[in-house]
């Protein structure tokens, strides 16, 4: 065995597809496939099943898995012992990051993080599918890293450290019979036509925690994939929106209102898998998203 030939299995294993793992070392397909049937013949087993849709572990694959993540961390650590014994972090960390992270100047971060570390090269993968997307790829080993959104109960398997927060208010237009108003209790939005984002968002997940908390029924007619448009959807009398105050902004034509009774805070978070620990150079990136907030 060598390091290549575990890292390429490692590769496929997390991300269950030869073409994504190829991608992600920066190879043709038919070397990852090759270094893993070579990798088979000296340990003579098949640790991949390749019949089915997505590439599975078979058994000696589940067993061979935890113990070649621990070799190649291993290896990791000792490359970025020597790294900074000569004066400067190198490596990579995958970075996964929400569609809205208007909590954090993100680009000033980065900016901030590669003049110290010039030799780090941070991949960032912006969410198709949410914050739960992001802890999946988290608990997959396909990110080191990733800011989230999620309320409620950190999910097993990853450390969670809650960095701001944002409250949502809820959004009508200005002919809409609340619109004269300031504040309303969650128990009057019973039976409104809901603007949300899809299941999975950080920010569809504190409304409906909020609103079963309460027992309040609530319908939502139309989802969104940028929080950015809510305005815009209920602008154009779509419904209502819960959005948080840095989206709604001095918006015309619409009426923020403050809800009462129920907990709408939007937590953003720095999440990282437990059980491992990170790289020096995921370390060091942690280290300076603490500071920025420490601001």
């Amino acid at each position: 065995m060598d390091l290549r030939q575990l890292e390429y299995f490692v590769a496929v294993a997390e991300e269950g597809s030869f073409t994504r793992a190829a991608a992600r070392v920066h190879v043709v397909q038919s070397a990852v496939s090759a270094a893993i049937k070579t990798l088979e013949r000296e340990l003579g087993a098949v640790l991949l099943d390749r019949n089915s849709k997505r590439v599975l572990l078979t058994d000696a694959g589940e067993a061979l898995l935890p113990k070649a993540q621990a070799v190649l961390d291993a290896a990791t650590e000792a490359r970025d012992a020597v790294a900074q014994v000569q004066g400067g972090l190198t490596g990579t960390v995958r970075l996964g990051t929400l569609t809205s992270v208007a909590l954090i100047n993100l680009p000033a971060l980065l900016g901030e993080f590669h003049r110290r570390h010039p030799g780090v090269l941070v991949r960032t993968n912006a969410s198709t599918t949410g914050s739960l997307g992001l802890v999946e790829q988290l608990l997959d080993r396909r990110l080191d890293l990733s800011f989230v959104s999620v309320p409620g109960d950190v999910p097993n398997g990853i450390v969670l450290d809650e960095l701001s927060h944002s409250v949502m208010d809820l959004v009508v237009p200005r002919d809409h019979p609340l619109a004269v108003r300031d504040e309303v209790s969650i128990g009057d939005l019973a039976g409104l036509d809901f603007i949300d984002s899809p299941l999975g968002y950080g920010n569809r997940a504190v409304a409906d925690r909020a609103f079963a908390a309460n027992a309040v029924p609530r319908r939502v007619t139309v989802e969104m994939s940028d929080i950015y448009t809510g305005v815009d959807f209920v602008r154009h009398g779509l419904g209502v929106v819960l959005l948080p105050g840095y989206v709604i902004g001095a918006a015309a034509d619409v009426k923020t209102l403050t809800v009462t009774g129920a907990d709408l805070r939007w937590p953003l978070g720095l999440a990282w898998p437990a059980g491992r620990r990170p790289s020096a150079a995921t370390r060091a990136l942690i280290a300076v998203v603490h500071e920025f907030f420490s601001r």
